[in-house]
């Protein structure tokens, strides 16, 4: 009977040790399984933000994608510019050149022949166009307005104005009401005789009169006011031919 005593005794402490090591496996289980779930847990954030992440690199190569495009498209543009600019550019020194040819036998004083602001302006002092006060033509200078006008009928698809200037000194006669009507009346007679004499098509002609109010030189001197009352002939790009130039041009973004 004690043997069988001490052999149930050792039975009950083995299972007890055993119950207690189930239970600390189950434990460990536990412990593995909560370690499983926060590890799947961010799995799946992980994918989730790998999934923004290709969805931010999309997009973010779509615009860069975009941006390139459209730097395409500006440099081109641009590029179409500087051409049209460029070939503007040799028609006024083709201009210039044979307009300084073609005048090379006047008086440089008396006639000048520049690019300002883009545009050929030739500038003729009043005394080789006009007496003191009058708007009529002297016969001389007919045959400088006929060089002019060769260079001119050369370039038919250029337009021309005609600009009267005058001094400030105060202008009124029987025929001239003041400096306003003695500028304009000797941008007409220039006109005139450009298209009367010379040829060139009146559609292509401006006549405008500026008095007083854009001098060359300062009024205050004799000099300065000598300088001032001149004609300028202006040859410019048509305007319909200008915005034509924009509309075949691509527009910046």
């Amino acid at each position: 009977m004690k043997y069988l005593a001490q052999i149930l005794i050792l039975t009950l402490i083995f299972l007890s040790c055993e119950n207690k090591e189930i239970d600390l496996k189950n434990q460990q289980i536990a412990q593995l399984k909560d370690q499983i779930d926060i590890m799947k847990s961010t799995n799946a954030g992980l994918l989730d933000r790998m999934s923004d992440l290709s969805v931010v690199s999309k997009t973010g190569a779509e615009s860069i994608q975009k941006s390139l495009e459209n730097i395409s498209r500006q440099t081109a543009y641009i590029e179409d510019l500087n051409k049209k600019v460029q070939s503007k550019d040799s028609v006024n020194l083709s201009l210039v050149m044979n307009l300084k040819r073609s005048l090379s036998d006047i008086n440089d004083s008396d006639i000048q022949v520049e690019v300002r602001g883009g545009l050929v302006h030739v500038s003729i002092s009043d005394k080789l166009l006009f007496k003191s006060g009058s708007s009529t033509i002297n016969a001389d200078a007919k045959l400088v307005l006929g060089k002019i006008a060769q260079v001119i009928n050369d370039h038919y698809e250029l337009q021309i104005l005609v600009e009267g200037h005058t001094d400030n000194v105060p202008m009124n006669t029987s025929c001239i009401a003041d400096n306003w009507d003695l500028s304009v009346m000797r941008a007409t007679a220039v006109v005139r005789s450009l298209a009367d004499d010379h040829y060139v098509s009146p559609e292509r002609l401006t006549a405008a009169g500026r008095s007083y109010y854009i001098p060359k030189n300062d009024n205050d001197t004799v000099e300065g006011r000598s300088k001032n009352r001149r004609t300028e002939i202006i040859i410019q790009p048509r305007l319909d031919q200008f915005f034509q130039l924009l509309e075949t041009s691509e527009p910046l973004d």
